[in-house]
């Protein structure tokens, strides 16, 4: 039997367990008959209606936090597009036959993804087992007994809730310090002459995403030339926002003094040897001369810069690509090369999370930046930044850092 010969409406109505479909803005697109049965609801006041309209929380319990932990999680799933396994959950449900009366029920939910090609989630999968009944159980000769098992259960649960909810918001605090921190450390938007730049920084959604992209502008030693830098740091946190600042720091005092980009990376790449939580880290470096009309280029593990021509081709600049930093126990010389430009052309440097999607080949999302950057190749670069970061990031945000920088030439 093949795939066409499968009736897997049938198979979802004959799941064993409770299982819903959500779109995600929590709405019902489908339910299966067991969860219609548990739930003691009919399919017509289900569909097409909001999760938390159907079950909303027990309004005679103040201390109620089912609706808020489950939807919590459906919403990390929507940012990350992982699987998430709930904790113990208490949701009273109010009973179908007697409006305003709330049974107090418990479950057990998992919430899933269901992706798009492109790894944009289209679907959220709402499998929940009830375990009302194990709670209660009392055992047989003990069943005059207090509900011990239910009480130490409920308790441990409300405990683990709790942590999770102090967690999240030192998570927070640390996002919301990392982000000051990458934002005190990373260069404004610069002007060379009669050349514009605009520069773009989004982090990464989730409380424990902030992680180590940056990006530098540097003017160099001998004339109308730039230096424009861009890396990434392996690590979330502080700890990655920290080690950002040295290594863009580093790299912008060596490529002053540096003959070239890949000069400039082999000193940076010793520096980052005596850097704790710098192994590899990955940066590609371009030194712009703007009268010769040159770009000399090189990178270590990281994504190719792009230059668009005033014709709308693309150029990935990918002859000098070398292992991230300190992947080497004893540095060599890393490549250099260089490419000639036209006056209008367009230099655009970025991070992975612009390009790079779960489930999808790089090479994919090369294709798709260029593809963005050929169709708005006579905007401003600020026009230009914008209109890429809208096509190429997922609505709900990405799940790594994103640095862009656009040198119109």
């Amino acid at each position: 039997m093949d795939d066409t010969a499968v009736d897997y409406a049938a198979a979802f109505q004959a799941l064993p367990g409770m299982v819903a479909l959500l779109t995600p803005d929590l709405v019902y697109v489908d339910v299966n008959e067991e969860f219609l049965r548990t739930a003691g609801r009919k399919r017509e006041q289900m569909i097409g209606r909001h999760l938390f309209e159907v079950f909303p929380d027990n309004p005679n319990d103040p201390a109620a936090t089912g609706m808020r932990n489950l939807e919590a999680s459906l919403r990390r799933v929507l940012a990350t597009g992982e699987r998430d396994a709930m904790a113990l959950q208490r949701y009273d449900v109010e009973d179908p036959e007697r409006p305003g009366h709330w049974q107090e029920r418990y479950w057990s939910p998992v919430n899933a993804p269901v992706l798009a090609p492109d790894g944009e989630v289209v679907l959220l999968v709402h499998r929940v087992e009830e375990v009302t009944e194990l709670i209660r159980a009392r055992g047989g000769p003990q069943s005059g007994r207090p509900r011990v098992l239910e009480a130490e259960l409920y308790t441990r649960a409300r405990e683990l809730q709790e942590l999770n909810e102090r967690l999240r918001r030192a998570h927070a605090r640390e996002r919301e310090v990392a982000l000051a921190l990458q934002e005190a450390m990373l260069p404004a938007v610069r002007q060379l002459s009669d050349h514009r730049a605009a520069v773009r920084y989004r982090p990464a959604v989730g409380a424990l995403n902030v992680c180590g992209d940056w990006y530098d502008l540097v003017d160099l030693v001998g004339g109308r030339r730039l230096g424009v830098s861009v890396g990434d740091v392996v690590g979330h946190g502080l700890p990655a926002a920290g080690v950002m600042g040295q290594l863009r720091s580093a790299l912008s005092a060596a490529s002053r003094v540096a003959e070239g980009p890949a000069e400039a990376l082999d000193v940076l790449g010793r520096y980052a040897h005596v850097v704790d939580g710098a192994e590899s880290a990955t940066a590609v470096t371009t030194f712009i001369d703007f009268d010769r009309h040159t770009i000399s280029y090189s990178s270590a593990g990281h994504p190719p810069p792009v230059l668009v021509h005033p014709d709308g081709r693309t150029e990935f600049l990918d002859r000098a690509t070398d292992p991230p930093l300190d992947a080497r126990p004893d540095p060599i010389p890393r490549p250099q090369a260089s490419t000639v430009f036209s006056d209008g052309a367009t230099l655009v440097l970025y991070t992975d999370g612009l390009i790079e999607r779960r489930h999808e080949d790089v090479y994919t999302g090369l294709t798709r930046l260029a593809a963005s950057l050929t169709r708005h190749r006579g905007a401003d670069p600020e026009v230009l930044a914008d209109a890429v970061l809208l096509e190429l990031l997922p609505p709900g945000g990405a799940t790594d850092d994103t640095a862009l920088i656009i040198v119109r030439l």
